[in-house]
């Protein structure tokens, strides 16, 4: 069977009342028989439901269709997905190792490794998300971790995961890649040697702006870890984030053809404007890694990006003048979305921090919608002539 078509066939066990659709777990504890069987799942003998800290049948569900999806050995779901990227730092670094990371980064897990990381005495390393010729150069005698997102957040640059994940494989290091802005549906890093793909779920996976929820998936011994920390300290996913998310799954695929359908569409029609001095979109054959894009994505997905000529004022006046594409702190949603990174999502990294990444002053971020292809280049187009 094909990883779609089971994914959407899995689901928890049915109950007596033999509903079609999964049932909604609202429980904070579960209930044991007698004293022997509450010992056993204190002692990890049993598979048996504790609490909903430590595990549900909605969030198991969840967890178990994204393995399907991503080809990955085990997962465990989180609150949101920067709880995701923290548990998946955390669980697995000490004091005096070092991480690897694309200069290339959303900018809450860019506070988190600047920030955070050193409080616990875990040293980084930031190099070129396209220059992975200096990767290597960079690791050094403590170095446990890469960590990656490819497309990057906001820049769209695409990282060669063949490429990182045998540099992983000759240094013993983890790899650890958030495919948020790709989903399992455009890419699987797994299959290309990486240990951990972490996800915000909030975004195309849930696809209509509704929960939050996280995950972090891959080699089961890894997910151990993340699991004993988050059993411990807490993020969990909430029994009704996962049963919504659980069921977004079941039209992911689609979502995403028309996603990234309506992406291509705009950034074929926006190239070469004359208010747009850059644009980029993974299949367009003007990316910078256009190629190594078609290789290890089935699409392009559903976001593009173009520095407006005039900088920041005319990134304010554009967002100012749009009148159907919301602006709102989030992407992959049912609704367009138009968001300005330097002022935004990326504000608290300094000037130059965001010059090195291409975060300049007029870059526009684009989540392309489900609405019509013409709807949302009709209001772009009206918005650019009053830049």
């Amino acid at each position: 069977m094909d990883r779609i078509s089971k994914a959407i066939r899995t689901q928890i066990e049915r109950t007596g009342e033999k509903e079609h659709a999964s049932p909604l777990f609202l429980t904070s504890s579960f209930c044991f028989d007698d004293a022997e069987e509450m010992r056993a799942a204190f002692a990890d003998e049993n598979d048996n439901n504790i609490y909903s800290r430590f595990s549900n049948p909605n969030v198991q569900e969840f967890v178990d269709k994204m393995c399907i999806l991503e080809g990955a050995e085990a997962g465990y779901a989180t609150s949101s997905g920067m709880s995701a990227v923290f548990a998946s730092f955390m669980s697995v670094l000490k004091a005096g190792d070092h991480l690897l990371c694309c200069k290339a980064i959303f900018g809450s897990t860019h506070t988190v490794i600047t920030k955070y990381l050193p409080k616990y005495g875990i040293e980084y390393t930031y190099v070129p998300a396209d220059k992975p010729e200096e990767w290597e150069k960079a690791i050094r005698p403590n170095t446990k971790m890469i960590f990656l997102e490819t497309p990057t957040n906001p820049g769209l640059d695409i990282i060669d995961l063949e490429i990182a994940g045998k540099l992983s494989k000759k240094h013993g290091l983890i790899l650890n890649v958030d495919n948020c802005f790709a989903t399992p549906i455009a890419q699987l890093p797994i299959k290309y040697g990486v240990d951990l793909v972490t996800h915000s779920a909030t975004k195309w996976i849930d696809g209509q702006g509704r929960v939050l929820g996280g995950i972090v998936l891959g080699r089961k011994d890894l997910i151990k870890d993340i699991y004993l920390f988050c059993r411990s300290t807490g993020p969990a996913l909430s029994p009704f984030n996962a049963w919504i998310l659980s069921k977004s799954l079941d039209t992911l695929e689609v979502r995403m053809e028309r996603h990234a359908s309506n992406a291509y569409f705009l950034a074929d029609h926006l190239k070469g404007h004359e208010k747009i001095s850059r644009l980029k979109y993974p299949f367009l054959d003007t990316h910078p890694q256009y190629a190594i894009a078609k290789k290890q994505m089935i699409n392009g997905g559903g976001i593009i990006c173009f520095e407006l000529k005039g900088g920041l004022d005319a990134g304010r006046r554009f967002l100012d003048n749009l009148e159907m594409l919301s602006l709102t702190a989030n992407l992959g949603d049912t609704r367009s979305i138009a968001s300005h990174p330097a002022s935004t999502t990326h504000a608290k990294l300094s000037e130059a921090e965001r010059q090195e990444v291409n975060i300049t002053p007029g870059l526009i971020r684009i989540s392309a919608g489900l609405e019509k292809k013409e709807d949302i280049l009709s209001d772009i187009l009206s918005a650019l002539k009053k830049v």
